[in-house]
């Protein structure tokens, strides 16, 4: 994500590593504190490249031996390289398939396969710049219908009876969507296509599969949104800057964006079935009832070999893997990323995955 908000500056990490001082070497699990030494490589998810920056300025910091790189090549570069065994672990918006998961992977032990770890949960949000409005709810099914193109007025009367206190111009509603293919818009377009499925009437995909206003990149929506009138994008929740959030309806209520309604839809959803216990890649119930739970996230994955061919570097993967679980990492990245901390009883779940890296 390619924004200034979410560029951590050399004193900006300087100031975690100051702060933070021996978080890493104080983890119970999985690392061998202050003496990793080697290298990593790993790539993937633009996504994760703030959290990236900061989780290994500090691992770093703590383990003056280790050497990780991470480039951030997107998720479908990221997933190519390590199933070809370019890399020692990627970093992707999409988790691998079962079938990827288990056939065909160059960096790990021939039919050991591989593991999905959902690190990075950032919330994804509806930004819009209504004249006269500051607040704005909507439910997934006129969202879908807005997106489509189908609404085509701030003051339908499908918008007015979800908001009924907002003074809804009688203007032309400009959407704007990604020009690129991103895990942004197949988490929005999953959203859509759960939550409302006769409205959307498309699968989830990368790329937005309707006409339009496009954008490149989430800066591209969010400079298209603001420099725009009545107009309405979908970003990362980092990115909102002081645009007005939607609220999304959840059950019989409107929930706002927050960081523990995030974490709260992906501890209440399914993992997908057909995995092994330690693959946990995640089902987002987008349909959730649960109070308090935001629906609208991008769960992110760090993938690595269950086992590798040099032990060496599963020590390595290893103990970088329970750097990133750990909550002073979820933390800084929430910090410094805008991600959502993993809650504490799915951080034990991950950590029990990421032990059994040999």
């Amino acid at each position: 994500m390619d924004t200034p908000r979410r560029l951590i500056s050399a004193l900006a990490i300087t100031a975690v590593l100051a702060t933070s001082g021996c978080a890493v070497n104080e983890l119970n699990r999985g690392d061998s504190s202050g003496t990793l030494d080697g290298t990593l490589d790993g790539a993937g998810s633009s996504a994760q490249a703030s959290a990236q920056a900061v989780w290994i300025a500090e691992i770093q910091n703590a383990n003056g031996r280790l050497t990780v790189n991470y480039e951030p090549s997107g998720s479908g570069a990221g997933r190519e390289a390590f199933l070809a065994g370019g890399l020692d672990f990627a970093g992707s918006d999409s988790a691998l398939t079962a079938a990827e998961a288990e056939n065909g992977l160059g960096a790990c032990v021939p039919g050991t396969g591989a593991i999905n770890l959902p690190l990075y949960i950032s919330p994804l949000v509806i930004i819009v710049n209504i004249e006269g409005v500051d607040a704005l709810n909507l439910d997934a099914a006129t969202a879908a219908l807005i997106f489509r193109g189908e609404i085509r007025q701030w003051d339908d009367p499908r918008i007015q009876e979800l908001n009924p206190n907002a003074a809804l111009p009688s203007a032309t509603i400009t959407a704007v969507h990604r020009s690129d293919a991103s895990g942004t818009t197949k988490n929005f377009t999953d959203y859509l296509a759960q939550a409302a499925p006769d409205e959307w009437q498309a699968d989830a995909a990368d790329s937005f599969p309707y006409g339009g206003e496009s954008a490149q990149g989430n800066s591209g929506v969010v400079n298209a949104v603001t420099n725009g009138r009545n107009t309405i994008g979908y970003v990362d929740a980092s990115r909102a800057g002081d645009l007005t959030i939607a609220a999304l309806k959840v059950g019989d209520e409107f929930v706002a964006y927050t960081r523990e309604a995030a974490a709260r839809v992906v501890e209440a959803s399914p993992l997908e079935e057909g995995r092994a216990d330690d693959d946990l890649a995640i089902a987002i119930d987008r349909t959730t009832t649960e109070p308090g739970a935001y629906p609208l996230v991008l769960v992110s994955y760090l993938i690595a070999c269950r086992e590798y061919p040099n032990p060496a570097d599963a020590e390595l993967v290893r103990g970088y893997l329970s750097w990133v679980a750990s909550p002073e990492a979820q933390e800084l990245a929430a910090e410094f990323a805008g991600s959502a901390p993993l809650s504490e009883g799915f951080t034990d779940r991950v950590l029990d995955a990421i032990e059994g890296i040999r």
